[in-house]
């Protein structure tokens, strides 16, 4: 069975190319796995070499993008399988946390972080108990996960919550974690 698995990355194309090889080797495995890539339909930055690498490689590709955004010219991977355009950035996430059964988290801004955040409070609050993986390429989540244990230690956090989420070296990593998460 295909499960479509959220990957929320950086939309820029100004970082270190360390992430765009990580967001490659993303795409190549969810295609050589058999996952359908849940994004937010765009061609640029990270976002834009997951989606090509899935399609390189024989995968399926959703996106979701806001039209304010489609209309910024060459922003849209117009050539996804099936691309949702959506009025508000609101219904984007509804549309990409609805189809996705697992979440991965590439390196990534204010977006990523807030789209990150957003999933992993709704699953410490019950809402759904689908898998997330925060791929910690060259440490990059370091100063995060940091925080995290901040909550933990000062108890604005209670540690079982360090079990929410799995913090993966790899996307291959990442990807164990969610086929190990899921089966059953």
């Amino acid at each position: 069975m295909i499960r479509p698995v959220g990957v929320y990355c950086a939309s820029s194309n100004h970082i270190d190319e360390k992430y765009f090889a990580t967001a490659s080797e993303m795409g190549r495995l969810l295609a050589e796995r058999g996952h359908t890539l849940v994004y937010g339909g765009g061609n640029v930055g990270l976002m834009g070499t997951v989606a090509r690498a899935v399609h390189e490689h024989g995968g399926e590709v959703f996106g979701v993008i806001p039209e304010a955004l489609r209309q910024v010219e060459g922003v849209a991977y117009e050539v996804a399988d099936e691309l949702i355009i959506t009025e508000t950035m609101q219904e984007r996430k509804r549309h990409m946390f609805t189809r996705a059964e697992a979440f991965v988290v590439l390196p990534g801004g204010f977006g990523t972080l807030e789209e990150f955040m957003e999933v992993l409070t709704l699953r410490q609050l019950g809402y759904h108990h689908k898998p997330i993986a925060l791929v910690n390429t060259d440490g990059f989540y370091e100063p995060l996960l940091e925080l995290f244990e901040h909550y933990y230690r000062t108890g604005f956090a209670h540690p079982r919550y360090r079990d929410l989420y799995h913090v993966a070296s790899t996307p291959a990593d990442a990807l164990d974690y969610i086929a190990a998460h899921t089966k059953g």
